[in-house]
């Protein structure tokens, strides 16, 4: 069983610097609360890994706006003007890297794969400096694994022993990321007795998350 832990004692737990894989498209399915209080808390030099940065005032964007994001690995940032401007100025590093690809990456980082073989980026920029290995005829790049310190999810309903359970296609980045951390800290808006959530509906079971945050009151 886990105890739910305050939204301001689980980002204490994040140190200046750290990897961040957060889930969220757009803002949808990602963690507010919790972005809330690593901008409230003000330590960051962080590298966020994600599908975007969503837009001011937004999800990510809130690290974006209060400064705390060093490195953004991420599939887009074109609607978050802000994120443009600090790449331009140099303030943040953003690399830019497919969809699909990103997160496979992830996915390969969780499962203990040496890499993912893809043909997206040949005879592009994206080709440069990376290894590419020919399979049966084919070219392909190797994109190696990305792991996080911390995974930052968010999730419809969780029970106490930390199983997941995520609503529609708000789930899309989180079950990959809970795999690919160091530490999983799962912030759910609901918290349900253990066997409220049908087995089969338990996209994360709770061997993967480490805190479980206080449901929003």
């Amino acid at each position: 069983m886990k105890r739910a832990t305050k939204v301001e004692a689980a980002a204490e737990l994040i140190p200046e610097g750290s990897t961040l894989l957060i889930g969220g498209f757009m803002g949808v399915g990602s963690p507010h609360r919790l972005i809330d209080a690593l901008v409230e808390r003000g330590v960051g030099g962080f590298t966020v890994v994600a599908n975007d940065t969503a837009m001011p005032g937004t999800g990510i964007g809130k690290l974006v706006t209060a400064g705390l994001i060093a490195r953004a690995v991420v599939s887009h940032i074109g609607l978050n003007p802000e994120t443009q401007a600090k790449m331009i100025s140099g303030e943040i590093d953003v690399d830019l890297v497919p969809q699909g690809t990103l997160v496979e990456r992830i996915r390969a980082g969780g499962v203990g794969l040496g890499g993912v073989l893809t043909a997206t980026g040949l005879g592009t920029p994206v080709e440069e400096g990376k290894q590419v290995v020919e399979v049966e005829g084919r070219r392909f790049l190797l994109e190696i694994p990305i792991r996080g310190d911390f995974a930052l999810i968010a999730a419809k309903s969780a029970d106490y022993k930390g199983n997941l359970e995520y609503s529609l296609t708000a789930h899309n980045f989180n079950p990959v990321m809970a795999l690919a951390a160091d530490t999983v800290i799962a912030e759910p808006h609901t918290i349900l007795p253990v066997g409220a959530i049908p087995p089969d509906a338990v996209k994360t079971p709770g061997v993967l998350v480490d805190h479980l945050l206080e449901r929003e009151h």
